[in-house]
């Protein structure tokens, strides 16, 4: 049985101004575990805010962060319903400028805040959160993973991008400060995220003691779990709605039961 929710927009003080966000809790007295949800590139809109939705709807209190909030308030570009592969070039041509401009540094500040506005949240419960990403997004949640070891207890990332670059500051590097439980759900059509890099990703968390978990799922694309998009695989997508679940019910169990 699922949780009715209550969702709304919020603001989220941080150190460089002010970050848009939407945040959704179970209607149920609370307080619920906290979830931080990392947006793709094509940012806050109503289907990422549905995919918020469900978590809660799972018994969290989920916070959604517009990260691109230096360039302005939600939403940055004007999006159709439905994203095509003809739409694209057009949006990423205002969005990559922006991906490019929250470097490291910016995000594992922005994300101190992120974790300060759900720590501040009655709904949410004292204590580490889960954290999950989307393509760039799973950059930034496992980013936060090891600059925040102390504040989260899981994180999940799919159809990441340069989850292990040889960049001197990709996220991989920093596997030795996690202590949260991962999942990794790939997707083996990602140029973006190549079999090497998901190696690299895979030697450098085990080599760590990182407890965790990655699958490529065979015949998806990057983007595949985004219903608004062409890249939308629904079987793929319902497959790692089961994963982020199991891996939320393990390190964060809720308070279902008490409140049905």
């Amino acid at each position: 049985m699922t949780l009715a929710v209550h969702g709304s927009s919020v603001d989220i003080p941080t150190p460089d101004g002010t970050a848009d966000a939407y945040l959704v809790h179970p209607e149920s007295a609370g307080p619920h575990p906290g979830v931080l949800l990392y947006m793709d590139a094509f940012g806050l809109r109503p289907s990422l805010n549905g995919m918020a939705d469900r978590i809660a709807a799972a018994g969290y209190t989920v916070l959604v962060p517009n990260v691109f909030y230096r360039a302005g308030r939600t939403p940055l570009v004007e999006l159709p319903d439905f994203i095509g592969d003809d739409q694209r070039p057009a949006i990423f041509q205002t969005v990559l400028p922006v991906m490019r401009a929250l470097t490291p540094e910016l995000a594992v500040r922005d994300a101190g805040a992120y974790l300060d506005r759900l720590a501040a949240e009655p709904r949410a419960a004292d204590g580490p959160i889960g954290v999950t990403g989307y393509c760039m997004g799973a950059g930034l949640a496992l980013r936060t993973a090891v600059a925040y070891p102390d504040r989260v207890a899981a994180m999940a990332g799919f159809h990441g991008a340069q989850l292990a670059s040889e960049a001197p500051d990709s996220p991989h590097l920093g596997a030795d400060r996690i202590t949260a439980e991962l999942y990794f759900g790939h997707a083996d059509q990602d140029a973006a995220l190549p079999p090497e890099q998901i190696e690299r990703l895979e030697k450098a968390l085990t080599d760590a003691g990182v407890r965790h978990h990655a699958e490529v799922y065979a015949g998806a694309h990057h983007g595949y779990t985004q219903a608004d998009t062409s890249s939308y695989d629904a079987e793929a997508a319902e497959r790692h709605w089961t994963a982020l679940l199991d891996l939320l019910g393990r390190a964060l169990p809720t308070r279902r039961g008490a409140a049905l």
